[in-house]
């Protein structure tokens, strides 16, 4: 009798234990919900709502205004692309990124590479090469461009040239023929962004088990330089491909260097080919009010970007599993 009475004694505990672990809960749920909630009607609002409406826009002629009231169709493409500034600024950040890309892959991977064979003093070179990527774009250009390639005798590279046996001063950028601005470019963005990507490979090197480098010493591979493509390399695929999209996606992006560097050259210098499609666009977007055009261009330059992504990650063969690759 004791027994069988003891039974609904504890089901009933058991029944009014439940609501209190739920109302302990839902003040819980309820933090999460209203922490939340700001950040993710932010990011609906001002991405996927602006994203929407500029491709609605992009079919609209959209001059002085964004709204949506004048249906033109595919116009707007239609003119950007047959603009031959338009094209031209296509084809320079082509050429820019297959230039930029592998220079800049190359160069972080070395310093990855050479970092991790230091025995001592790593931090303080892993600290000094990524000191330039925390530089703001905009700062690194007007340094390059009015001090170490300002034009004038007392600049850096000038100083540099004259060491060298040049007896008159270069205007680095004001040079058209041959067209030496492009020197500038370059090596701002180098400076800027090799340090970054290599901590990216050094981290990927130092992922590597030890293990792996003392079998391939046992089978005969004793040189740095057989290590390194027998081991390394192919252990460092996913992080080559992950770095690859990042400078390709920063390449068509690049917009900073570009519109400090050549400001005065894009309006009155003529033969100066440094206007890339953000520059572009944001003349036509910002300069002529022509937003409808300017929303087209962004998603062709999203297009480009992707196909470019896409193309890559398939010659990568990013994605594609173990027995994939072994066919």
């Amino acid at each position: 009798m004791t027994t069988t009475a003891a039974h609904p004694t504890r089901r009933s505990q058991k029944a009014h234990r439940a609501p209190g672990r739920w109302a302990a809960r839902w003040p819980a749920w309820r933090a999460f919900i209203l922490l939340t909630l700001p950040m993710v009607a932010g990011l609906f609002l001002f991405k996927y709502v602006a994203i929407g409406w500029g491709l609605l826009l992009s079919f609209n002629d959209a001059r002085g205004t964004i709204a949506l009231d004048s249906w033109n169709g595919l116009d707007n493409y239609r003119q950007l692309l047959s603009d031959p500034a338009f094209t031209r600024s296509l084809v320079t950040i082509v050429l820019f990124t297959l230039f930029i890309v592998p220079v800049t892959f190359a160069l972080a991977l070395g310093l990855a590479v050479l970092v991790n064979r230091l025995r001592g003093g790593r931090a303080f070179f892993r600290t000094t090469f990524f000191i330039p990527a925390a530089v703001s774009y905009v700062v690194g250009a007007l340094v390059w461009k009015m001090s170490l390639f300002s034009g004038t005798p007392s600049g850096v590279a000038n100083s540099i040239a004259y060491l060298l046996g040049h007896e008159d001063a270069i205007g680095w950028v004001a040079t058209v023929d041959p067209p030496l601005y492009w020197i500038v470019l370059v090596t701002v963005r180098l400076w800027l962004q090799t340090g970054f990507y290599m901590i990216l490979f050094l981290a990927g090197i130092q992922q590597i088990p030890a293990e792996l480098y003392e079998a391939a010493r046992v089978d005969g591979a004793h040189s740095e330089r057989q290590l390194f493509w027998h081991i390394t390399w192919p252990m460092l695929r996913n992080t080559s491909v992950a770095v690859t999209l990042l400078l390709i996606i920063n390449a068509f992006q690049a917009f900073d260097e570009f519109y400090n560097i050549l400001a005065s050259n894009l309006s009155g210098l003529s033969g100066a080919d440094g206007r890339t499609p953000l520059i572009y666009l944001f003349q036509t977007a910002l300069g002529q009010q022509n937003y409808g055009a300017g929303a087209a261009g962004a998603f062709v330059i999203t297009i480009l970007i992707v196909a470019f992504t896409l193309l890559q990650g398939r010659f990568a063969g990013f994605g594609s599993s173990a027995e994939e690759e072994s066919r």
